[in-house]
């Protein structure tokens, strides 16, 4: 049976959004919060992600949440008490433009990102190339880069949110599946688990790709869907990549961690939604090409691994948070591939709007309404 047979919060989902909003709703005093996961922490997408961390888009919210959040990823290991690394290097950002249509947009995310304090520039192709000297710039248009923008170690993030919220008092559940929400009234009234049933009248749904299926458990339809985005990782080498490269008309993404591997990824436009993590022979050779176009010297590394994981994607590239017509079901999901670097700012709106305090920063545009309401905001900067 489940060890809380009450709880005043339910957070489903082990990964770092989930244990973000755990420990900000523990750390409000919220009352009693179960965090429930039904693998290991981090076993989902949290795991699989590239954990890049940047501050440049080219919509308003975007630029708000990603420049609060790597102020907090700055603070992180003190605010949390955590005894080890997050590995937060912030080498920066290079985002590269190879067409008319990409660096016109640059221009007007420069200015967007440089309105908001957020420190990017415009680059030439030169420059560019002097930030990377290995970079192929016979091509590129003109670049981006900011130099507070980053990568961290997403393991060590998610065990960092949820020791702290283990201390101030949530009781982390693993291996324990979400099968049921139970609605009476209107309202959450319990959550029902393969190890019992939680009487609850909060339940926020941080499930990932998943949360479109933990949704319909509360009877609400969300416009979301998963898709399969694959990553590779290399053989560690001597440090000679220090910030994020990445190209949103070819799709991919490269970066070197503190350990010296390169991990990359790419995008796939003709990937279907589903739940498939499985790699694929096609993603390797398209990545290897594609990246030794950008990065020549790259080609000589070895491949150690590659893997999938998945996106839980919206029509418009913004995250779904806040409440829903279901009084006391709560939504933080519809990240499209950038729940990892948005987590430490969502677990704070998050338990904001649960304790009805004031949102600390105006995310009037992301609730799920917006689509009924036909008012979305397509981020145009995304791989």
């Amino acid at each position: 049976m489940a060890v809380n047979r009450r709880a005043d919060a339910v957070v489903i989902g082990g990964g770092v959004v989930g244990a973000s909003i755990a420990y900000h709703l523990a750390r409000r005093g919220f009352g009693r919060i179960a965090l429930v996961e039904r693998s290991y922490l981090a076993s989902g997408s949290t795991g699989r992600c590239g954990a890049g961390v940047r501050q440049q888009w080219g919509t308003r919210l975007n630029c708000l949440l990603a420049r609060e959040s790597v102020r907090m990823f700055e603070r992180m290991e003190d605010e949390l008490g955590y005894d080890r690394s997050i590995e937060f290097k912030q080498g920066g950002y290079l985002l590269l433009a190879y067409t008319d249509r990409e660096m016109n947009q640059f221009v007007k995310n420069v200015e967007l990102e440089q309105s908001l304090g957020i420190p990017a520039s415009l680059l030439t192709p030169a420059e560019a190339r002097a930030i990377v000297p290995m970079l192929n710039a016979g091509d590129v248009l003109c670049a981006t880069y900011c130099p507070t923008d980053g990568h961290a170690n997403p393991f060590h993030v998610t065990y960092a949110y949820v020791g702290a919220a283990r201390r101030l008092g949530v009781e982390v559940m693993t291996f324990t599946e979400v099968k049921g929400i139970v609605v009476e009234n209107g309202r959450v009234a319990r959550v029902v688990c393969d190890r019992g049933v939680i009487d609850t009248g909060v339940v926020v749904n941080a499930a990932g790709p998943y949360s479109g299926l933990v949704a319909r458990m509360a009877g609400v339809e969300i416009p979301f869907w998963a898709e399969r985005h694959q990553i590779l990782v290399t053989e560690p080498v001597e440090p000679v990549l220090r910030p994020m490269v990445m190209s949103f008309s070819r799709r991919i993404y490269c970066q070197q961690t503190p350990h010296g591997s390169f991990i990359m990824g790419m995008a796939d436009p003709n990937e279907q939604p589903g739940f498939s993590t499985e790699s694929s022979w096609k993603f390797l050779v398209e990545m290897a090409r594609e990246i030794t176009r950008v990065l020549p010297p790259v080609g000589d590394l070895k491949v150690v691994r590659q893997w999938a994981g998945l996106y839980d994607m919206t029509p418009d590239a913004h995250p779904i948070l806040g409440a829903t017509p279901v009084e006391g079901f709560y939504l933080a999901c519809g990240f499209s591939g950038h729940g990892f670097m948005l987590a430490p700012v969502t677990g704070r709106l998050i338990s904001e709007i649960i304790c009805d305090e004031k949102p600390s920063i105006d995310i009037t545009g992301l609730d799920l309404g917006r689509f009924e309401r036909g008012e979305l905001v397509v981020e145009p900067s995304v791989v």
